[in-house]
């Protein structure tokens, strides 16, 4: 495997990434949660160490599922990858974008891109629980949100 560092960050990735979208399961039709889980750790016994997830993926689903493939893993040879900005779970309070109604087992669940600070902290800590880890290695903004100043986002970040 290669490996490449990120920038000027000093984080070394490896040049594949394993994606986890699709075990989340919405808009997928999901996985086993056995399946998934064994997929992520074949990759990293294969010498993938970079890992891409969102709290969207799957309503939380997928970054459980990563936590639960690199429980008892070496945290450190282990580059963990997610992101802010899709709300889902009412906690927006209204505020942010529309964005669309994703299917969650044949209910509507209303999505809106939202990176207001109290938020992203809240979407934060929620992933590292996920996750089952206290630092996460790239934080990333999965949509712009046109109705939070950038400057609210960059406080938030960088109180991060």
């Amino acid at each position: 495997m290669e490996y490449r560092t990120l920038g000027n960050s000093g984080l070394r990735l490896s040049a594949i990434s394993y994606g986890a979208f699709a075990i989340g399961g919405n808009m997928w039709g999901g996985n086993e949660r056995k399946d998934s889980i064994a997929s992520v750790q074949a990759s990293l016994d294969h010498g993938m160490t970079t890992l891409d997830t969102a709290p969207f993926y799957g309503f939380g689903l997928s970054e459980e599922m990563i936590g639960a493939a690199i429980r008892g893993r070496d945290r450190s040879g282990i580059q963990l990858l997610t992101k802010f900005g899709l709300v889902w779970d009412g906690s927006n309070e209204g505020k942010g974008e529309f964005f669309f109604d994703a299917d969650d087992q044949g209910r509507k669940r209303p999505v809106y891109r939202y990176a207001g600070k109290q938020s992203l902290m809240r979407e934060v800590e929620a992933s590292l629980k996920r996750l089952g880890t206290d630092y996460i290695d790239l934080l990333q903004l999965h949509w712009p949100d046109a109705t939070t100043p950038i400057d609210e986002t960059m406080e938030a970040l960088a109180l991060l």
